[in-house]
């Protein structure tokens, strides 16, 4: 009786877990598109408390940084960076009670961890930002811890987005601008396979810069725009026939350690019946513009070339995790019934009364299916897609114009870099943001 007093108290006090709503996502889009960053990292300050729970603060920090990154803000971006990257390092160990709270409540009990996509760019971002300060030896910090994230993630994945090729083609700049050439080999390396290998998951082909001969001459820049809205989770509902429920089971990796007796009691736990499951889907938001190019003082042309394509990845990571996904949720719906149906023949017994057993029952059906929610957390400030250009111009300083074009070639804005300084054999990277 205590256990299921216990388990009572705890569905009603994890009631409250929740993930940004699609329509705070979306307000905060709104903002971003019209290139008001800072205006929609404040927002993201002033509501984290209701849009996001107490436990998933290192996702609001990861959210409220990208913003403050594209608004210029990087001193600002990248405590909230290290904070996340903290908090994410303290959940490496799970506590008992959050395993439970995903077995017989939902999966937002358990505290955000980020996809390993979203992993990898916070060391990109971070060493962006010590980029934007003129600070190379902590942002060859960042690409060392980079290159040995996805090391470790390579060595613990054999399929699937295991490797990401422009966090490593990045990181390579950054231990060639430090000196640090076996490393940037190395990594250089790493980007050309993954980006063979995972191309087709990615959506992305490996950038082919070319780089003149008398390339010490000049002064290198290296541009990056990042444009679009990444594709928004949002709950959608399915019915599966128990046949099709068994299936997912025994398909499920996290199902593949049930005894024997377990299966036989999920196999018969709705045996006849049908349920209806909460999943996330990804829903893509709309954006305008879909290419870029440069244009240097002296008139030349550089195309930005497509290197990262977040949306794809996003995608490739909800399509890995959703057998768990359904997996756990058919636990919970087993687990629901089982605890219905007790507490259906405690309060008959208890009352004598039929009609208050079926009551209880209800009541108790009626409070599992309140609490079973989709888990539709994301860091969803990232961009959709990357661009980059590696541009070799005469030392000085000098006027860069990035420009955009729509899905028909149209040039629909443009952005000026102005009075850069370029240094004879030197290296600087410049970053731009697009939300609309």
């Amino acid at each position: 009786m205590k256990a299921r007093v216990y388990w009572l108290g705890l569905a009603v006090l994890c009631s409250a877990c929740a993930a940004p709503s699609l329509r705070y996502k979306q307000d905060i889009y709104k903002l971003a598109g019209r290139g008001e960053f800072k205006a929609a990292a404040q927002a993201v300050e002033t509501k984290h408390r209701k849009a996001y729970a107490r436990q998933d603060r290192a996702l609001a920090y990861l959210d409220q940084a990208t913003l403050l990154h594209d608004a210029g803000e990087a001193a600002q971006s990248d405590r909230l960076l290290e904070q996340a990257q903290q908090r994410i390092e303290e959940l490496y160990t799970v506590s008992a009670s959050q395993t439970a709270g995903q077995l017989f409540i939902n999966d937002l009990t358990r505290p955000y961890r980020p996809a390993p996509y979203e992993q990898a760019f916070t060391y990109f971002y971070r060493a962006m930002n010590f980029l934007d300060r003129n600070n190379l030896p902590d942002a060859a910090v960042e690409a060392r811890r980079a290159s040995l994230f996805l090391d470790n993630l390579r060595g613990s994945k054999s399929s699937g987005y295991n490797d990401d090729p422009f966090v490593q083609y990045f990181s390579s700049l950054i231990f060639e601008s430090v000196g640090q050439l076996s490393d940037a080999r190395i990594c250089r390396d790493n980007a050309l396979h993954a980006y063979e290998k995972l191309g087709g998951l990615l959506r992305v082909s490996a950038p082919e810069f070319s780089v003149p001969k008398n390339a010490a001459d000049y002064g290198e820049v290296i541009l990056l725009h990042y444009n679009g809205l990444l594709p928004l989770k949002k709950t959608q509902t399915l019915q599966f026939s128990w046949d099709r429920m068994w299936g997912i089971l025994s398909a499920a990796q996290e199902g593949q350690g049930l005894t024997p007796q377990v299966q036989n009691a999920l196999r018969t736990g709705f045996m006849g019946h049908s349920i209806t499951l909460a999943s996330p889907v990804l829903e893509a938001q709309p954006y305008t513009i879909v290419s870029s190019f440069v244009r240097g003082a002296d008139g030349q042309v550089y195309r930005m070339q497509k290197v990262a394509d977040l949306s794809a990845a996003a995608a490739a990571d909800l399509q890995a995790r959703l057998p768990g996904m359904w997996f756990r949720t058919i636990v919970r719906a087993v687990t629901k019934q089982v605890a219905a149906e007790q507490a259906r023949q405690a309060a008959r017994s208890a009352a004598k009364d039929n009609a208050v057993g079926d009551l209880t029952g209800l009541f108790v059906n009626v409070l599992g299916s309140a609490l079973e929610k989709a888990d539709t957390r994301q860091w969803f400030t990232l961009p959709a897609e990357i661009f980059m250009a590696r541009l070799f111009l005469p030392p000085g300083r000098q006027n860069i114009h990035l420009l955009f074009r729509d899905g028909y070639g149209k040039i629909v804005g443009e952005h000026v870099f102005e009075d850069v300084q370029v240094e004879k054999g030197g290296r600087i990277f410049l970053h731009y943001r697009t939300a609309s």
